[in-house]
């Protein structure tokens, strides 16, 4: 008899739909679904990749901490995917090269290391969703170094603030140090160019808060740079 699948797997992992009885019966008997809590931090770079753990729920911020200190977001994950060095660390047999930690309450199945390659090999469906994972985040990783290398934090920070603008926050409730964090910078670098763009009548600042006066004058004074 087939084994029964909880449904919110299929909606995480849609593929499955289409996948194999056999796929499907080592999904039930291979994989652990266990609760990831804000703050949890799943792997500390040069931590040996023991298992994989995709997202049923809840989000998962990877980042990398420079030796000034500053933190630089590679990537997040949620629903319906898995972290990409975490594949990149199963298959090549290596250490993990950066720092996995959640920001928000979830649920995920973790896999076994020797599983997830033994998947790869042999079902296709499985294949197909980790090389999906590494394409899709590849882009995503480039994008961020080219906005290290070659764009100002003057436009990255107005960039960051026109990005959650569009997504309906046009208060922000964050911090200087988590958005430093974000771009990898120094919180003293976000505090002044925040006050800057203030003094221009861009965005009002307050504690914890930063809302956005003239979206279009933003994205305007964005172009300059």
């Amino acid at each position: 008899m087939l084994a029964k699948i909880d449904e919110d797997i299929f909606e995480a992992l849609p593929f499955l739909y289409e996948a194999e009885d056999r796929l499907l019966e080592e999904i039930k008997a291979q994989t652990t679904r266990i609760r990831i809590e804000a703050g949890d931090t799943i792997f500390w770079e040069g931590d040996r990749c023991q298992g994989m753990a995709i997202a049923l729920s809840g989000r998962v911020r990877v980042f990398k901490i420079g030796e000034n200190g500053n933190e630089i977001t590679l990537y997040r994950f949620g629903k319906g995917e898995g972290c990409i060095l975490t594949a990149s660390c199963i298959l090549n047999k290596g250490t993990f090269p950066a720092i996995a930690r959640v920001e928000e309450d979830g649920q995920a199945l973790l896999i076994s290391a020797s599983v997830v390659r033994r998947w790869v090999r042999q079902y296709e469906e499985w294949q197909n969703f980790i090389c999906g994972l590494l394409a899709g985040r590849l882009g995503n990783i480039i994008a961020t170094v080219e906005e290290i290398a070659f764009k100002r934090m003057d436009a990255r920070l107005m960039a960051f603030l026109v990005k959650k603008a569009s997504e309906g926050q046009s208060t922000l409730i964050t911090t200087h140090q988590k958005i430093a964090s974000e771009l990898g910078t120094a919180r003293e670098v976000i505090s002044r160019i925040l006050k800057d763009l203030e003094m221009r009548g861009l965005i009002t600042l307050s504690r914890g808060a930063i809302s956005i006066v003239d979206l279009n004058e933003l994205k305007r004074w964005m172009k300059n740079f």
